[in-house]
């Protein structure tokens, strides 16, 4: 005579249900289920949608990309200062403000001039100096100081460096002592005396 089977009571089947969500089953296989309870469906897969991608993808304004295509390049901004005449030409000025326009004009002619070009540094320095100091001992108000322009771009590569080395180092020097106490304003020169390639060196009265 076969045993027959009890059914679980709602109060078993749910201290069973307890006691099956802490259990960590020690093989793969599914956790066994109450006699009487009822299967539970499993959950279906998400059809994938080639519209809600393209939707989703447009949205999020996402362009395709294919293999072997190239990626846009971005510039690339380098720590390179902005060009000395720059900070030059937009200093604030010292002078007289019609002087100022006739010497940028080219309508001043300058009293001496000097030509560093070709010179190193080392060289320029001292010959910056005893012209600039020289010219304000003898009264002069406008020198022309001759750098040449050098080459118009930076050198390629991972450390770029400036061409034209004295047209970048002049100015800062003429704002420095020595010649701070003789120079008045300093601006580049007009084409007719060399435009970029010099620079007006406006100076002092004597005793001012």
């Amino acid at each position: 005579m076969s045993r027959r089977r009890r059914r679980l009571s709602s109060e078993e089947k749910e201290l069973w249900d307890r006691v099956a969500e802490r259990t960590i089953p020690l093989d793969p296989r599914p956790k066994p289920q109450p006699e009487n309870a009822a299967p539970e469906d499993k959950p279906k897969p998400p059809i994938a949608s080639h519209s809600h991608d393209r939707d989703l993808a447009a949205s999020h304004s996402i362009r395709g990309f294919r293999v072997g295509e190239k990626a846009n390049p971005l510039p690339r901004p380098h720590d390179l200062a902005r060009p000395i005449a720059d900070h030059v030409r937009n200093a604030p000025l010292q002078m007289d403000a019609r002087a100022f326009g006739k010497m940028t004009r080219g309508k001043l002619k300058p009293d001496a001039r000097i030509d560093l070009h070709g010179m190193t540094i080392e060289e320029a320095h001292p010959a910056l100096i005893s012209f600039v100091l020289g010219a304000y001992d003898r009264g002069h108000r406008l020198v022309l100081v001759i750098t040449g322009k050098g080459k118009d771009h930076d050198t390629p590569g991972p450390i770029p460096a400036r061409y034209g080395v004295l047209r970048h180092q002049v100015p800062q020097w003429l704002a420095l002592p020595p010649f701070k106490q003789a120079v008045l304003q300093v601006t580049p020169a007009h084409i007719r005396h060399g435009g970029h390639g010099a620079y007006y060196v406006y100076l002092r009265r004597r005793g001012a």
